[in-house]
Protein backbone atom coordinates (compact mmCIF):
# COMPACT_ATOMS: atom_id res chain seq x y z
CA UNK A 1 0.00 0.00 0.00
CA UNK A 2 1.59 3.20 -1.32
CA UNK A 3 1.69 5.54 2.17
CA UNK A 4 0.66 9.33 1.36
CA UNK A 5 2.44 12.06 1.28
CA UNK A 6 0.45 14.82 3.70
CA UNK A 7 2.96 17.06 2.83
CA UNK A 8 2.65 17.67 -0.88
CA UNK A 9 1.20 21.08 -1.72
CA UNK A 10 -2.20 21.10 -3.66
CA UNK A 11 -1.93 24.48 -5.76
CA UNK A 12 -5.49 24.86 -5.67
CA UNK A 13 -5.67 25.27 -2.17
CA UNK A 14 -1.83 25.37 -0.66
CA UNK A 15 0.52 28.77 -0.45
CA UNK A 16 4.52 27.68 0.09
CA UNK A 17 6.86 29.52 1.09
CA UNK A 18 10.98 28.11 1.19
CA UNK A 19 14.46 29.95 1.49
CA UNK A 20 17.61 29.02 2.91
CA UNK A 21 18.40 31.95 6.48
CA UNK A 22 21.89 31.59 7.37
CA UNK A 23 20.89 31.28 11.34
CA UNK A 24 21.05 27.75 12.71
CA UNK A 25 17.80 25.91 12.51
CA UNK A 26 17.85 25.56 16.81
CA UNK A 27 17.78 29.59 16.75
CA UNK A 28 14.89 29.81 14.27
CA UNK A 29 13.16 27.16 16.58
CA UNK A 30 13.94 29.20 19.56
CA UNK A 31 12.44 32.15 17.49
CA UNK A 32 9.38 30.13 16.84
CA UNK A 33 8.64 28.76 20.11
CA UNK A 34 9.39 31.89 22.58
CA UNK A 35 6.60 34.44 23.24
CA UNK A 36 9.47 37.12 24.15
CA UNK A 37 11.04 36.77 20.35
CA UNK A 38 7.15 36.31 18.47
CA UNK A 39 6.70 39.90 19.81
CA UNK A 40 9.98 41.20 18.36
CA UNK A 41 9.62 39.61 14.81
CA UNK A 42 6.18 37.84 13.75
CA UNK A 43 4.67 40.74 12.04
CA UNK A 44 6.12 42.43 9.33
CA UNK A 45 6.29 46.21 10.00
CA UNK A 46 5.07 48.70 10.37
CA UNK A 47 2.30 46.12 12.23
CA UNK A 48 3.46 44.77 15.77
CA UNK A 49 2.93 41.81 17.57
CA UNK A 50 2.07 42.82 21.03
CA UNK A 51 0.58 40.12 22.57
CA UNK A 52 1.57 36.34 22.51
CA UNK A 53 0.48 32.92 24.47
CA UNK A 54 2.49 29.90 23.65
CA UNK A 55 1.52 26.22 25.18
CA UNK A 56 4.15 24.29 23.07
CA UNK A 57 2.46 20.69 22.85
CA UNK A 58 -0.24 19.11 20.76
CA UNK A 59 -3.48 21.08 21.47
CA UNK A 60 -1.56 23.55 22.90
CA UNK A 61 -2.42 27.40 22.84
CA UNK A 62 -0.68 29.51 20.12
CA UNK A 63 -1.90 32.84 20.46
CA UNK A 64 -1.03 36.43 19.00
CA UNK A 65 -2.47 40.35 18.75
CA UNK A 66 -1.63 41.85 16.06
CA UNK A 67 -1.55 45.81 16.30
CA UNK A 68 -2.00 47.50 12.57
CA UNK A 69 -0.29 50.87 12.43
CA UNK A 70 -3.86 52.85 12.82
CA UNK A 71 -3.93 50.95 16.44
CA UNK A 72 -6.06 48.03 15.69
CA UNK A 73 -5.77 44.87 16.95
CA UNK A 74 -6.08 41.94 15.44
CA UNK A 75 -6.18 38.69 17.90
CA UNK A 76 -4.76 35.37 16.59
CA UNK A 77 -6.41 32.03 18.48
CA UNK A 78 -5.12 28.75 17.93
CA UNK A 79 -3.02 25.83 18.74
CA UNK A 80 -0.52 23.39 18.04
CA UNK A 81 -1.31 19.93 16.39
CA UNK A 82 2.59 18.52 15.97
CA UNK A 83 5.66 19.61 17.17
CA UNK A 84 8.95 18.13 16.71
CA UNK A 85 11.51 20.00 18.03
CA UNK A 86 13.94 21.92 15.92
CA UNK A 87 12.53 20.11 12.97
CA UNK A 88 8.40 20.59 12.30
CA UNK A 89 6.17 22.97 13.96
CA UNK A 90 2.05 22.45 13.04
CA UNK A 91 -0.16 25.04 14.36
CA UNK A 92 -3.84 26.43 13.33
CA UNK A 93 -6.66 28.68 13.25
CA UNK A 94 -9.51 25.95 13.10
CA UNK A 95 -9.04 24.85 16.15
CA UNK A 96 -8.87 26.37 19.79
CA UNK A 97 -6.52 24.75 22.71
CA UNK A 98 -7.70 21.21 22.81
CA UNK A 99 -8.47 20.81 19.96
CA UNK A 100 -12.18 22.49 20.16
CA UNK A 101 -12.91 23.75 16.52
CA UNK A 102 -13.18 27.96 16.36
CA UNK A 103 -16.77 29.53 15.98
CA UNK A 104 -15.32 31.65 13.25
CA UNK A 105 -14.24 28.00 11.29
CA UNK A 106 -10.38 29.20 11.13
CA UNK A 107 -8.61 30.04 7.98
CA UNK A 108 -5.60 27.78 7.73
CA UNK A 109 -3.00 25.44 8.98
CA UNK A 110 0.88 26.15 8.98
CA UNK A 111 3.61 23.28 8.72
CA UNK A 112 6.64 24.77 9.44
CA UNK A 113 9.28 22.25 8.46
CA UNK A 114 13.61 23.18 9.74
CA UNK A 115 16.00 21.33 8.00
CA UNK A 116 19.61 22.03 8.17
CA UNK A 117 21.54 23.40 5.44
CA UNK A 118 25.34 24.38 6.30
CA UNK A 119 25.53 26.60 9.07
CA UNK A 120 21.85 27.99 8.37
CA UNK A 121 18.46 26.71 8.18
CA UNK A 122 15.94 25.21 5.06
CA UNK A 123 12.82 27.09 6.06
CA UNK A 124 9.82 25.68 4.45
CA UNK A 125 6.08 26.60 5.48
CA UNK A 126 3.25 25.03 3.75
CA UNK A 127 0.14 27.13 4.07
CA UNK A 128 -3.14 24.82 3.61
CA UNK A 129 -6.31 26.40 3.41
CA UNK A 130 -10.06 24.95 3.00
CA UNK A 131 -10.65 26.35 -0.72
CA UNK A 132 -9.05 28.23 -3.72
CA UNK A 133 -11.33 31.14 -2.45
CA UNK A 134 -9.37 31.09 1.05
CA UNK A 135 -5.85 30.36 -0.57
CA UNK A 136 -6.55 33.10 -3.09
CA UNK A 137 -7.33 35.62 -0.10
CA UNK A 138 -4.73 34.73 1.74
CA UNK A 139 -2.62 35.13 -0.91
CA UNK A 140 -3.74 38.76 -1.99
CA UNK A 141 -3.47 39.92 1.27
CA UNK A 142 0.33 39.33 1.39
CA UNK A 143 1.00 36.08 2.25
CA UNK A 144 4.37 35.76 0.14
CA UNK A 145 5.52 39.40 0.68
CA UNK A 146 3.83 39.29 4.72
CA UNK A 147 5.71 35.70 5.59
CA UNK A 148 9.35 37.06 3.37
CA UNK A 149 9.28 39.84 5.58
CA UNK A 150 9.06 38.32 8.78
CA UNK A 151 11.39 36.02 8.53
CA UNK A 152 13.65 38.74 7.23
CA UNK A 153 13.23 40.08 11.02
CA UNK A 154 12.93 37.00 13.04
CA UNK A 155 16.74 36.27 10.65
CA UNK A 156 17.71 39.55 12.13
CA UNK A 157 16.59 39.36 15.52
CA UNK A 158 18.64 35.64 16.49
CA UNK A 159 22.07 37.47 14.53
CA UNK A 160 21.39 39.91 17.23
CA UNK A 161 20.43 38.09 20.03
CA UNK A 162 22.98 35.36 19.52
Amino acid sequence: MAKTNYYQPDPKTDLVLERIVDVPRELVWKAWTTPEHILKWFTPAPWKTVDCEIDLRPGGIFRTTMLSPEGQEFPNNGCFLDIVENEKLVFTDIFEPGFKPTASGGFFTAILTLEKHGNGTKYHVLARHKDEETRKKHEEMGFHEGWNAALDQLVELMKAVH
